[in-house]
């Protein structure tokens, strides 16, 4: 057998190895990013988001302050959820006159009416679970620990591990024709 076809076959069995001993401990990993990615790109069309309401008046003027609304927010879910009180972000959605409101510590949802103060919605933002599940950073929300190193070390993994799969899997087979193509070459 050449050199050159020996070196191929060689090269094929070794990306044959590389692609089973990555595949085999990312399966999981892999199948966790694809289910969580499907949900994440339809969440709009599903309940996993919860629907933006409509406030009582779109005039800016008569909107309540950020203070006020954060206020209305840290008592609703002190008082009624019986949950932390630290928000995350306020989305102000000034199209339908509503603010939504996200806690750091829990996945609930307000939406507040700019104008009258009044909680529209309070749902379980389903969506922000899952994207926390796509990414890996659900490991660091529970440990409570900053700089996200889970997530790091998950999202390192898996792309460095798709991209070790995708080269593999493009020699694996390539370099079938390449053998082919130098056997016939060989005989002629």
């Amino acid at each position: 057998m050449p050199d050159k076809l020996k070196k191929t076959v060689s090269s094929t069995r070794f990306y044959r190895k590389l692609h089973k001993w990555l595949a085999v401990p990312l399966f999981l990993l892999m199948f966790l990013i694809g289910v969580t990615g499907f949900f994440l790109g339809w969440k709009k069309q599903t309940s996993l988001l919860p629907k933006t309401q409509k406030g009582s008046n779109m005039e800016m003027q008569s909107w309540l302050s950020l203070a006020e609304l954060t206020s209305i927010a840290q008592h609703f879910a002190a008082d009624s959820l019986h949950k932390s009180t630290a928000i995350d972000r306020i989305d102000v959605r000034p199209q339908k006159g509503v603010a939504k409101v996200i806690f750091e510590n829990h996945f609930n949802e307000l939406q507040i009416d700019l104008a009258t103060g009044e909680i529209v919605s309070s749902r379980l933002k389903t969506s922000d679970i899952i994207e926390k599940l796509h990414d890996g950073s659900i490991v660091d929300y529970f440990i409570r620990i900053d700089q996200d190193p889970f997530k790091l070390a998950y999202t390192t993994s898996a792309s460095i591990g798709l991209i070790l799969l995708s080269v593999s899997g493009f020699w694996m087979w390539y370099n079938p024709k390449r053998i082919r193509k130098l056997k016939k070459d060989r005989n002629q």
